[in-house]
């Protein structure tokens, strides 16, 4: 589409809302986990220290820093949503949980907002969350659609964010309605953004996962941190399904049901290519002992989406619930493996393959 046929900036914002709208109502309402799929941590287990030599509880420091700010725990409530009512009520509710934990946040894609100003108020949570470490966000692909760094630094300042995360998701625009699909030369484009931006910049995809190769371009450019998302989690190509009409639509989205890189493999070849910055691992993680392979794995965080999504539907208390389940699991994982520290499990021989 050339640039004089597009529609209107508002335009573009009310089709954005209203497609942010109903993928929101979908993923509380609908069962979008991917089950053709996993996220790969089954495929290891823990060698148990029955001696661990540690003091369970005070022996054990969670904090965890990551992009010049520390973290009570290394756990990153992931990019969701925005642009709505009901989800400036989500993200309020996600915000204080993290303020009250001590954790980081990223809020969804910011296009909306950008596009029409009084949507903003959808995103801004540092009312509730003056010192979490907060992720701003807009799809890397808009850089091909007349976004730049004047565009970034926009909805850094809307929400008063630590860092610009720009989420790669090719299989999701190739499904959705009003679909952008060019992603050509992006890296150049996303490289621009790293050297002009004042803030650090993280790429994630949304749910397919990141592979070594392009790991390794990305560390190139100057990226600060790359969060892997991989396949395993929420399923965006049933979220998808379930918001398109037509059943040749509905049967192209289906036929994705088990795309994608298992998280724990994206995590592990990455972390031997992107030694430089810190890695995310998300993507179908939902226990403390998934965190914990994670980042034996090679992950410095994680992040945690589908089911704090769901908490914070209910309420800001529902999600702390949640999420210390999470880091007290996370907590007597390392315990039970004689480590004091996140950092210890990164690499540790104590995370075995099963064998077939």
């Amino acid at each position: 589409m050339s640039r004089a046929a597009r529609p209107t900036r508002q335009g573009e914002a009310r089709a954005v809302n209203l497609r942010k709208g109903g993928q929101l109502s979908v993923c509380l309402e609908a069962d979008v986990e991917a089950h053709d799929i996993s996220p790969g941590f089954d495929r290891f287990f823990f060698i148990h220290q029955a001696l661990p030599e540690i003091d369970g509880g005070s022996g054990i420091d969670l904090t965890t820093r990551l992009l010049g700010k520390q973290l009570k725990a290394p756990l990153i409530i992931s990019s969701m949503t925005g642009g709505t009512t009901e989800s400036r009520r989500i993200n309020q509710n996600l915000a204080m949980a993290a303020q009250e934990m001590g954790l980081a946040m990223g809020v969804g894609s910011q296009r909306a907002a950008v596009e029409d100003g009084s949507l903003a108020d959808t995103y801004r949570v540092r009312d509730v969350a003056p010192d979490i470490l907060l992720f701003a966000n807009l799809g890397a692909v808009q850089l091909n659609y007349g976004y730049s760094v004047k565009h970034c630094q926009l909805a850094v300042d809307m929400i008063e964010a630590d860092a610009l995360i720009l989420h790669l998701n090719p299989l999701q625009e190739a499904l959705q309605k009003g679909r952008e699909t060019d992603f050509r030369n992006l890296l150049v484009k996303i490289e621009n953004i790293c050297r002009f931006l004042p803030v650090p910049v993280v790429v994630k995809e949304v749910g397919c996962g990141i592979s070594a190769p392009i790991a390794r371009k990305l560390v190139e450019v100057g990226v600060a941190a790359i969060d892997v998302a991989g396949a395993g989690g929420t399923l965006w190509s049933e979220v998808e399904r379930l918001c398109l009409r037509t059943r040749r639509q509905k049967n192209i989205a289906g036929a994705f049901s088990s795309w994608g890189i298992p998280t724990a493999e994206c995590i592990r070849t990455v972390a031997g290519v992107a030694k430089a910055v810190p890695i995310i691992g998300s993507g179908g993680i939902r226990t403390g002992i998934d965190a914990a392979k994670a980042m034996a794995l090679g992950a410095d965080a994680v992040g945690i989406a589908g089911p704090v999504l769901k908490a914070a539907a209910v309420s800001s208390k529902a999600v702390v619930e949640l999420l210390t389940e999470i880091v007290e699991e996370l907590r007597i994982c390392l315990f039970c493996l004689g480590m004091s520290a996140p950092a210890q499990l990164k690499g540790s021989p104590l995370l075995v393959e099963k064998t077939a």
